[in-house]
């Protein structure tokens, strides 16, 4: 499978899913890498509603500025961001925003990062140094974030080669991942609120002041779990 799946067609019933009343408690994930890793696929995997996209179908005229080589088949790219979003308990609402790869619209990133609870490092190992500037863009910003490894395929590398590659610290999470199957989508965002809670908790026992992080539930992944069908 060359394809990373984002022009797969949306099951989702075309109807609303509206927000609860008593949702008060908004928090923010980033979901970021380089071209055509299935961002957009993760995001729409994982979205309760109909996930908004800022697809451009790619012609010619981006010959030589983008580099499609790595994604045999792709026929759209996202040009401003995707949007998602998850439910996570009466008062908690997860919104999910994929960043677009292409190195020209690298400078929406930092608005993107803004805010943002922690982010998603979604990567393809065929193309791993496209991984790079968005690890050292995360680490300028202080963005706690984890590391996926979207499977185009059988993997040819073990996670631990990947981490050296990438130079990842040992604390930083890797995980394995199908952008387009919802419930391995789903354990990627479980991993990276453990990885917050782990940090929060951390930070508690060396008597550091509360990060960004502790925003209130978002230390126990259970609510979302227990409320993503």
């Amino acid at each position: 499978m060359d394809s990373n799946g984002s022009e797969l067609p949306d099951a989702r019933p075309a109807g609303r899913t509206p927000l609860r009343g008593t949702a008060d408690n908004a928090l923010k994930i980033v979901v970021v890498g380089g071209f055509g890793v299935g961002k957009t696929t993760l995001v729409g995997a994982v979205s309760e509603i109909r996930p908004l996209n800022t697809e451009e179908t790619m012609t010619k005229a981006g010959e030589g500025i983008d580099d499609p080589s790595g994604a045999w088949g792709k026929r759209s790219t996202t040009v401003a961001f995707d949007f998602g979003r998850i439910t996570l308990s009466e008062r908690q609402v997860l919104y999910l925003f994929g960043a677009p790869g292409q190195e020209r619209f690298w400078f929406l990133w930092d608005r993107l990062f803004s805010g943002a609870l922690g982010a998603v490092v979604l990567v393809d190992t065929r193309r791993l140094e496209e991984s790079w500037y968005a690890i050292d863009r995360l680490e300028h910003h202080g963005t706690p974030f984890i590391v996926a490894r979207n499977n185009f395929g059988e993997p040819t590398h073990t996670l631990e080669q990947v981490r050296e590659a990438l130079d990842l610290p040992a604390e930083v999470p890797l995980v394995d991942c199908d952008a387009r199957d919802r419930e391995s989508s789903k354990q990627v965002l479980i991993e990276l609120v453990r990885h917050l809670a782990a940090r929060v908790e951390a930070a508690a026992q060396a008597g550091a002041p509360a990060a960004a992080s502790t925003v209130e539930g978002t230390t126990d992944p259970s609510p979302y779990e227990e409320s993503t069908p």
